[in-house]
């Protein structure tokens, strides 16, 4: 049986509560949500400009993916959380975007999308990520 690794990565925010950024087991990565942060500085960036958080979550995503030794390609599911239903259709283009430049094959990762209340009240996307690794 394939041991539980923490994947952690300098080009993500840091995790600021009790998780991991990733956590690997076996072929299968789970990445924890990611919210709109600098990885540098940790601050919340893009105030009010859904777009723009959806592409900085996408890019942290992405880095602990990359830590795990996976890649977007490699998702199965995303899982994105707005503040608001209202913010789909920008959310919608930013993700669209990203995923079709980063999955070449074509074939798009599964998504849900749902609206909720976040942890911080910068944040009007949060994504999480489930991948299956290539040994």
């Amino acid at each position: 049986m394939a041991d539980k690794t923490q994947v952690s990565t300098d080009k993500a925010p840091a995790a600021a509560w009790a998780f991991s950024q990733g956590v690997r087991k076996g072929p299968l990565l789970q990445v924890s949500g990611q919210g709109p942060q600098d990885p540098a500085t940790g601050e919340f960036i893009h105030p009010g400009d859904v777009k723009a958080q959806t592409t900085r979550v996408l890019e942290n995503v992405k880095a602990i993916l990359e830590a795990g030794g996976a890649s977007v390609e490699d998702v199965m599911m995303f899982r994105v959380y707005l503040s608001t239903r209202d913010d789909f259709a920008a959310m919608n283009e930013a993700y669209a975007a990203f995923v079709k430049e980063n999955c070449p094959s074509g074939v798009l990762p599964s998504r849900t999308t749902v609206a909720v209340e976040l942890p911080h009240p910068a944040m009007l996307v949060e994504i999480d990520a489930l991948a299956c690794v290539a040994d």
